[in-house]
């Protein structure tokens, strides 16, 4: 096995050849469906509620560690509850003549990300934080009449500044789970550094943990817990001042042999991708998200949302 002092180095040529492709992302979506993202404004759904009456729920406070443990659910009463959308997006910007098509679905043009947000805003959806669908889901707790949890993987620089001003539009919060071997790079794609995360924190975002260098959490073994889990865990909390209780899983992949060893070191709620089986005795590990794809429309992607989560 390579020892701690290789792994660097090899990691660095590795997110070398990610980069140059303009891209580091998971690997699995919500849905086939694609179209392009310049029909989004002409299709974007309209509903009752307006941008001005979108705002964040007033539960958004809740300290999920204060649940007395006898208040939480089973695990099949947690499954059989009606799940809460859940999107993931990666870059933000607008594509590149050299982006394949296949990187296109991971990276989402500005002004189809704003029809998307504009798409939710429209349509009376409240976005939520982790704790709050922590809450909901173990205790029943209430929350919005259309609740939406928005995320983002990877900690891309554009998040930051491309992202993160169209959602204020809306005053909608987001998660950012965060690669943390890639603070502060800059570059072709550039990341996020730590007064940025600090500054998100600060704002009411969450900031929650995607391994150091996106290592399959499949393939751990030795050493990988401390250095992919444990290490960044501590990082980013003390960047933020704030506990990490949420993780997303690189790719979306995980197996039963994980789920313990995350919630041990204290993660409340893990977040894979589309698979909508969830594990029977640790659900709150297997949390579902789909991928918001770059080339769909605010009209695919809220077809998706209400397709996918029952």
């Amino acid at each position: 096995m390579l020892t701690r002092q290789l792994i660097p180095c090899l990691t660095a040529l590795a997110l070398s050849a990610l980069v140059s492709t303009g891209l580091i992302s998971c690997q699995s979506k919500g849905s086939d469906s694609s179209e392009t993202a310049k029909t989004a404004t002409a299709e974007t759904p309209k509903a009752e509620e307006t941008a001005k009456t979108t705002t964040t729920a007033t539960s958004a406070s809740i300290d999920p560690t204060t649940i007395p443990a006898n208040k939480i659910a089973d695990a099949a009463t947690i499954i059989a509850r009606k799940q809460v959308p859940v999107l993931c997006y990666h870059q933000v910007r607008d594509w590149r003549a050299s982006d394949s098509k296949s990187a296109r679905d991971y990276i989402i043009p500005v002004q189809a990300f704003k029809d998307h947000m504009q798409m939710l805003a429209d349509s009376g959806y409240t976005a939520i934080s982790p704790d709050q669908l922590y809450a909901y889901l173990t205790t029943g707790a209430t929350l919005p009449k259309k609740p939406v949890m928005i995320a983002f993987d990877d900690g891309n620089l554009d998040q930051y500044e491309t992202a993160v001003p169209i959602m204020d539009k809306h005053n909608f919060k987001a998660s950012f789970f965060i690669m943390t071997v890639a603070i502060g790079r800059r570059g072709k794609q550039p990341y996020m550094d730590k007064t940025q995360l600090k500054d998100l924190a600060d704002r009411g975002h969450t900031i929650g943990a995607h391994t150091w260098d996106h290592h399959n959490v499949k393939k751990y073994q030795g050493d990988d817990w401390k250095i992919q889990i444990d290490e960044p865990n501590a990082k980013l909390a003390s960047i933020t001042g704030k506990p990490v209780r949420y993780f997303a899983y690189p790719f979306g992949l995980w197996n039963e042999a994980a789920l313990p060893e995350l919630q041990k070191r204290g993660y409340l709620m893990s977040f894979a991708l589309s698979d909508k089986k969830l594990d029977p005795n640790m659900p709150l590990q297997t949390v579902r998200r789909i991928i918001a794809g770059g080339q769909w429309s605010a009209k695919t992607l809220h077809r998706n949302m209400v397709g996918s989560f029952d």
